[in-house]
């Protein structure tokens, strides 16, 4: 049998984005009906420090394991390692001037201006972690503050904030287009430069054996729409990921299904390898700016720090089949049909029962099932739940259904077999792909043989059907 493609490598990357949590789309829309709430919220932001302490950063960093929450007492909020790293085993969590530099160095518009102090620690620190070179940076010069402060008061610019004071502005790209507000082009160049992030640190990762130029073909599964009036979401945002990070062979394409996307984007990526169409394929995602402080109000009232502070990306190779690496097993793929229904049970049985049962395997055969991974310490004092924990409990219930497990062993069943939510609320990086470097790196020690991913899209969210969406499969060592 011909082997499927396999994972190789993957990064998962943090941004500490503390100043831009104002433009969040709960914020932003909250801020411009009543200044006074930006005093409420700035009080309630976190220092880069304690977001590299946060545990849950540091799982989805790789400098531990999801399983480890469970034994750190809640809030974990409370509970920061001081000895916690920002270089982690899967990527880096950078600091707000490094974002900053990354959002002028990719913005090939030349929209965004930065001061001085805050381009030059930018410059320290990525040169620092080996994600831009010295002689890159060159193409890029701080603005004075005066300008800065010029074409913020003529209205064409928005301010870019670090440390509570204004460092630098972003310009609207065009004059009346809705799509090329200052604003959007913000949601835009910050899945790019996240984007970015997250694949410049897995080709350090791989150097050793590969060339950027053997790189053919990138696709974007972010959740931004790159576009114009005309075009809203044309893309292609995964070229221009690519041009940036010096893929000088690939091309690629943008795709998108909520917070699906990501995930459809694997399978799209293994199934051209399959075909024999391309030999090596990069699947990206940048972070969400419009979901940060998406649930700050219940944060404030709680007197609890504002979580949703960082953007999160994500890269994850995927070439020709080898038997040292894990598989992607096309054979068993789940997808949520027109005609499966909208009831969660019919969703599980598409998406888990369905490719179980073309693989020949039962629930307990599967080591972890890797779902929406949201943290509950961000969805919880909002009135929405631990998500991870709530998707467990239907898998298990749809096994007693069937019989293959007994009501009384559900818990142990979502304990051997389930995780503790960790990833930040953009819902196409915790939709299971933040687990893809956990998976490989267990399946390559040998203490992991399968893996189901399975990621569901709101579609009806875009109020052209009332349907939802999903996709799922094993990834097999």
């Amino acid at each position: 049998m011909t082997r499927f493609p396999v994972i190789t490598a993957v990064a998962n990357v943090l941004a500490h984005a503390p100043g831009l949590v104002r433009y969040g789309s709960k914020p932003l829309r909250d801020l411009a009906r009543d200044p006074r709430l930006g005093g409420e919220l700035a009080a309630r932001l976190r220092g880069y420090e304690q977001a590299v302490a946060y545990a849950p950063n540091q799982v989805y960093l790789g400098s531990g394991e999801p399983e480890t929450l469970r034994a750190l007492p809640r809030p974990w909020f409370e509970h920061l390692d001081p000895e916690a790293s920002g270089d982690g085993a899967f990527g880096d969590l950078i600091d707000e001037a490094e974002l900053l530099g990354l959002l002028l160095w990719n913005d090939r518009a030349r929209l965004v201006q930065l001061d001085a102090a805050t381009l030059a620690g930018a410059r320290e620190g990525l040169v620092r972690r080996g994600l831009i070179t010295d002689r890159e940076m060159e193409r890029i010069a701080p603005t004075a503050d005066d300008a800065i402060a010029r074409s913020i008061a003529s209205g064409e610019a928005i301010a870019l904030w670090r440390a509570g004071r204004v460092v630098g502005s972003l310009q609207r790209g065009h004059e009346e287009d809705e799509a090329l507000t200052a604003n959007v082009l913000l949601e835009n160049l910050a899945a790019k430069a996240t984007a970015v992030l997250a694949l410049r640190r897995l080709l350090r990762q791989v150097e050793a054996r590969l060339e950027p130029d053997a790189v053919e073909f990138v696709i974007a599964g972010s959740e931004e729409a790159v576009g114009d009036r005309y075009q809203r979401g044309g893309g292609n945002l995964a070229k221009a990921i690519a041009e940036a990070a010096g893929l000088g062979r690939a091309t690629g394409f943008d795709v998108k299904s909520f917070c699906a996307s990501t995930l459809y984007a694997v399978v799209n990526a293994a199934a051209l390898i399959h075909a024999g169409v391309f030999s090596r394929v990069v699947v990206v995602a940048g972070g969400s700016l419009a979901k940060l402080g998406m649930k700050y109000r219940a944060h404030v009232a709680k007197a609890m720090p504002i979580l949703e502070d960082v953007l999160a990306g994500i890269a994850i190779l995927i070439e020709r089949g080898t038997d040292a690496d894990p598989c992607v097993r096309l054979d068993t793929l789940g997808m949520h049909t027109v005609g499966t229904g909208s009831s969660q049970q019919a969703v599980v049985e598409a998406l888990v029962m369905g490719p179980l049962g073309r693989a020949g395997c039962k629930l307990r055969d599967v080591d972890r099932y890797a779902t929406e991974m949201h943290n509950p310490e961000v969805t919880e004092p909002a009135g929405s739940g631990d998500v991870p924990a709530g998707n467990y409990r239907l898998i298990a219930a749809l096994g007693a259904l069937r019989g293959e497990i007994a009501r009384s062993e559900m818990p142990d069943f979502i304990t051997a077999h389930g995780l503790p939510g960790y990833a930040p609320t953009q819902g196409h990086i915790a939709s299971a792909v933040c687990y893809f470097a956990h998976a490989l790196r267990a399946m390559r020690a040998g203490t992991m043989k399968r893996v189901l991913f399975m990621a569901k899209g709101s579609l009806f969210l875009g109020r052209m059907t009332e349907s939802a969406d999903g996709v799922s499969f094993l990834l097999e060592a």
